[in-house]
């Protein structure tokens, strides 16, 4: 919310500014989009196919005061254990919980066993904590944990940039085999893959915005 909302305030109050009468619409999150889910698993079929050990998915962290501050509640997000496991009204803008949906949803969908992949959270800043557990830690630790061959992906992010490609696909492979991790490979987003536009075509095609 501190970036993606931002971003939807200015745009609304531009299109106040220069064109008051266009109509516009915001795409809600669309974590747990079953044909989302269907085409991540899909593009990730050649990668999974292989043998593995583990598959790491990995998000961009915030700071846990984040969470915290979108829970009105003030009680469920980082106060209970597995908070995002169990139901809460604050989920509905909850990033984290986001994060654990669609890899549940990936896994499900993937039929991975739960040896075989695991979670965490990327490109944290120093100051205070931030979501865990963090991807560069774990990437430092699982070769001495037993897993070698090792696959990551960045399902939030539909377009490979800087974050997955440079901190992920080059610093983090390099972490790992420094580790004695001795396969590293980064599945890559879905880009301008065909899954990836049949999907937006399909989404397109079935849209019915409730235009403001």
């Amino acid at each position: 919310m501190s970036s993606y909302e931002t971003v939807v305030v200015k745009v609304q109050e531009e299109l106040a500014r220069l064109a008051p009468g266009v109509k516009y619409h915001v795409l809600q999150p669309f974590y747990n989009d079953p044909a989302y889910i269907d085409a991540l698993v899909e593009s990730a079929q050649p990668w999974l196919s292989k043998p593995f050990d583990k598959l790491l998915f990995s998000y961009h962290g915030l700071p846990e005061r984040h969470l915290r501050k979108g829970d009105p509640s003030k009680a469920h997000c980082m106060k209970m254990k597995d908070c995002c496991s169990h139901y809460s009204p604050c989920q509905a803008t909850c990033y984290r919980h986001q994060c654990v949906e669609m890899t549940r949803l990936f896994v499900a969908a993937a039929g991975l066993k739960e040896s075989q992949y695991e979670l965490s959270f990327q490109s944290r800043l120093a100051g205070e904590k931030w979501v865990s557990p963090y991807t560069d830690k774990r990437l430092e630790a699982l070769p001495e944990e037993g897993t070698k061959n090792l696959l990551v992906m960045c399902p939030a992010f539909t377009s490979d940039c800087l974050e997955t490609l440079e901190e992920i696909r080059e610093e983090g492979k390099e972490t790992f085999i420094h580790a004695g991790g001795e396969h590293f490979e980064q599945i890559p987003c879905l880009n301008d893959s065909d899954i990836y536009v049949k999907y937006l075509v399909n989404r397109v095609a079935t849209w019915k915005p409730d235009h403001r």
